[in-house]
């Protein structure tokens, strides 16, 4: 790091609840209950719940943490680009420029379209089953189950969500089981299962092993 660059931003102490969920998920599967002592205290990862929030988790769909988070910090440099009506007003060649790819550029439209025309309404969301908030967020064009998943854990706090399909996920049970290899995503949701309702806070430990086990930096999540 460049002495002359602001340090990283401490990440908030995981909440009570959550320390209680680590430590009844720890005795679930024994295998959950070394991770911190391996990789570290657990970083409390948060994003808004609101519209910024889940445009935060669009951006990361796909791709590294590095890039998402350079194509964070030029999405929300943009003036508006944070509230749906002003995302709505910049043009498609300032979404582009600040890293969204075609299809990106459209599902962010979407979304700020669905916020203004009241399909999407958060503070509902709040109060929603995980099942029914999942199935609103996915019915935006883009955001499916992982985007809607992702947000759950990390926007709401709910604690008892896996995000499906997650590569790293899958990557890290089987480095965290020895498993032969990695679970298929539908293996991987009945495994999950044995962890409810704790499944949120299993997926926020296997990403921190994850990065652990393969050297990377804490960084935003997932």
């Amino acid at each position: 790091m460049n002495p002359s660059s602001p340090a990283p931003a401490a990440s908030p102490p995981v909440p009570d609840w959550a320390r209680a969920a680590i430590g009844a998920l720890g005795r679930l599967d024994a295998d959950f209950a070394g991770i911190e002592d391996r990789a570290g205290p657990l970083p409390w990862r948060l994003r808004g719940p609101g519209f910024a929030g889940l445009l935060r988790t669009i951006c990361g769909q796909m791709i590294s943490n590095q890039a998402a988070a350079a194509i964070w910090g030029r999405l929300s440099a943009l003036p508006g680009a944070l509230q749906p009506a002003g995302l709505l007003a910049l043009d498609d060649d300032a979404l582009r420029g600040a890293g969204l790819s075609r299809p990106k550029v459209l599902h962010v439209r979407a979304l700020a379209g669905a916020v203004i025309d009241g399909r999407l309404d958060f503070a509902a969301l709040r109060d929603a089953p995980d099942d029914a908030a999942v199935a609103a967020l996915s019915a935006i064009p883009g955001l499916g189950p992982w985007t809607a998943q992702v947000h759950l854990v990390f926007g709401f706090e709910r604690p008892d969500v896996f995000p499906t399909g997650d590569v790293a996920l899958a990557a890290s049970v089987a480095h965290l089981k020895s498993l032969p290899e990695r679970p298929k995503p539908r293996a991987l949701v009945e495994m999950a299962l044995a962890w409810s309702p704790y499944r949120s806070l299993a997926a926020r430990l296997l990403w921190h092993h994850w990065r652990h086990a393969t050297g990377r930096p804490a960084g935003e999540a997932p």
